[in-house]
């Protein structure tokens, strides 16, 4: 399905983690694709934390995180790992710059709300819509950001990388 579709979205899981959840808590370097493979790296995302995660994950389930999210070195195959299990979203309270970034160019879209980090609980269901930036959650909508208009452009290439390769430049930029 189109990330930026408007069509209604299947019901998603949360997967809620806490505050200053680093890269390498999000893919341990012992698993970085030169260690264990580019075809196999995913599926060590949150092996320390959440050892079920890639295994459980379905695309398209919503990560949902406190302060400070992907905090540490600026490894692009931590997020890279969740790109290819299928995260198109998160929410977190704050998010490291770098982290953000690199989510950013991945085609990722990192949401920020502490309201639906307070409401939202590990394993709720939920649908969101990226385009709108509407989250609903037991029977309450979540107002967030909607991501701006060069990233939904760039989403619809999968990545702003992916759009760089396909247009010559980035998106937005005339």
């Amino acid at each position: 399905m189109n990330p930026t579709s408007h069509a209604p979205r299947p019901t998603s899981r949360v997967w809620k983690f806490g505050d200053d959840v680093n890269t390498d808590d999000v893919l341990p370097g012992k698993y970085a694709p030169f260690m264990v493979g580019e075809d196999v790296f995913q599926n060590y995302a949150f092996a320390h934390l959440r050892p079920e995660f890639a295994r459980a994950f379905r695309p398209g389930d919503l990560i949902v995180a406190g302060r400070n999210l992907g905090l540490g070195s600026s490894r692009e195959y931590a997020p890279e790992a969740l790109k290819k299990l299928g995260v198109r979203a998160i929410v977190a309270r704050s998010y490291a710059r770098i982290f953000y970034r690199n989510l950013v160019n991945l085609g990722i879209v990192p949401f920020i709300s502490e309201e639906v980090v307070n409401a939202a609980e590990d394993g709720d269901e939920v649908r969101y819509d990226i385009r709108t930036g509407t989250l609903e959650l037991r029977g309450r909508t979540y107002r967030l950001e909607p991501p701006p208009p060069f990233l939904l452009l760039a989403l619809e290439e999968g990545s702003v990388l992916e759009y760089f390769k396909k247009h010559g430049d980035f998106p937005g930029v005339e």
